[in-house]
């Protein structure tokens, strides 16, 4: 019987549907997360009788046909890069993105790697690093004697020398874009690779045409709607439950033929 392997399908692209939905739950509370959806696609179908073929000499022909499912595949598991809220820190090297773009991080191996998570510190040697100590591009070190620093809207960073009137410039962050956000490969780590799918990176100066504008002492919260999430995660069990339903009625039905004299 074909149901026992549709409905196993529909089994297993629901199980792929619910650890989607975890992994969005569990990153509630993870800085600048992008929450994620799955995307499924029916599997090939069997012509029993096919659509349009002959069904007489004098040329008529089948409206419809018969046409089998053969079940479901998941066929993509698609970021969405909707913009999450500003929460205010207070914190100086805190930075978030409004609008679109990613800043940019140097990896160990020499790699460019683009994230949403600006909650940076600063290096033995002053540099502005992520959490993990990955230097944030371009290089910008702050002046051990710096007592202030400001970042604008723009990303240029200016500090306050002891004994200066006028600010010093140190450095100017840049953002990020890509035609196909939704084809950044994730590291792991709030950070995400360039690929042929997200296609390359253009850099350019925040709040220019096309990129967003830098935030101080704000960082970007998850995306993640938890009502939303929890409504997706029952529609998911219950749609997994009514699957094994169709293959223990099918189970039934075997047994009523062998038990058939």
């Amino acid at each position: 019987m074909r149901s026992l392997n549709i409905a196993a399908t529909g089994m297993l692209a629901q199980q792929t549907n619910v650890e989607v939905i975890s992994n969005n739950i569990a990153n509630l509370n993870t800085t600048g997360f992008k929450r994620q959806r799955a995307e499924f696609q029916d599997l090939l179908y069997q012509n029993m009788r096919r659509i349009g073929a002959s069904s007489s000499d004098a040329g008529t022909i089948v409206p419809t046909g018969i046409q089998i499912g053969l079940g479901v595949k998941t066929g993509a598991v698609y970021r969405i890069s909707e913009q999450g809220n500003l929460q205010l820190t207070d914190n100086t090297y805190d930075i978030a993105v409004s609008g679109t773009g990613y800043l940019r991080v140097l990896l160990p191996t020499g790699e460019t790697a683009y994230t949403r998570a600006g909650s940076f510190q600063l290096s033995p040697t002053g540099q502005m690093v992520t959490q993990e100590g990955y230097e944030v591009q371009p290089g910008i070190t702050i002046p051990q004697d710096a007592i202030g620093v400001t970042i604008d809207a723009t990303g240029q960073v200016q500090v306050k020398i002891a004994g200066q009137v006028a600010p010093t410039n140190v450095g100017q962050l840049d953002l990020a874009i890509f035609f196909n956000d939704a084809g950044l490969e994730a590291l792991g780590g709030n950070l995400y690779m360039e690929t042929p799918s997200s296609g390359a990176a253009q850099v350019g100066t925040p709040g220019s045409a096309g990129f967003g504008s830098i935030k101080q002492g704000y960082l970007e919260t998850s995306n993640v709607n938890p009502v939303s999430e929890i409504t997706n995660l029952i529609t998911a069990q219950r749609a997994y439950e009514m699957n094994s339903k169709v293959i223990t009625a099918s189970d039934e039905m075997l047994s009523q033929i062998s038990q058939m004299r």
